[in-house]
């Protein structure tokens, strides 16, 4: 992980809301107007929430979560990891913690959607693009495929 080994990664069923507000604002995640009052319930109905903490500061510097309904697949989302932090190892020690507690579950169909510059470092991980799907979002209205 952290060159320094300095970075610890927590499951979580509650965290400091304004620390995951700034790293959802760090992921460019975070639209003005959204309740942070509404981040404890997001962790407490996540299937699995983890966080990294820098020991020497205390400061949250990544999270990432698992969404699912615990019994057939899972979705990595929300990775991010604070600017100062990343290229150190976190992200990935974030994801390997997420797959790891859904596999304890019995949970193997585990799945994300990843932005474009990111396919390398998934791929290091066992992720494959899935050949013939398309990622889709629902934005109401009459639109085309």
């Amino acid at each position: 992980m952290d060159e320094d080994g300095d970075v610890d990664l927590f499951v979580v069923r509650e965290w400091d809301t304004r620390a995951l507000v700034d790293l959802y604002r760090a992921g460019g995640w975070w639209k003005e107007g959204w309740d942070s009052a509404q981040i404890p319930l997001l962790i407490r109905s996540t299937f699995s929430f983890v966080v990294a903490v820098h020991r020497q500061s205390g400061r949250t510097v990544g999270m990432g979560r698992a969404i699912s309904d615990g019994v057939s697949d899972a979705y990595i989302q929300d990775l991010v990891v604070l600017p100062e932090f990343r290229r150190r190892g976190v992200g990935k020690a974030l994801v390997e913690r997420l797959v790891e507690n859904c596999r304890a579950r019995g949970i193997t169909w585990i799945a994300l959607v990843a932005e474009p510059d990111t396919c390398d470092f998934y791929a290091g991980m066992g992720f494959t693009v899935m050949e013939g799907h398309i990622p889709m979002l629902y934005r109401g209205g009459d639109t085309t495929c």
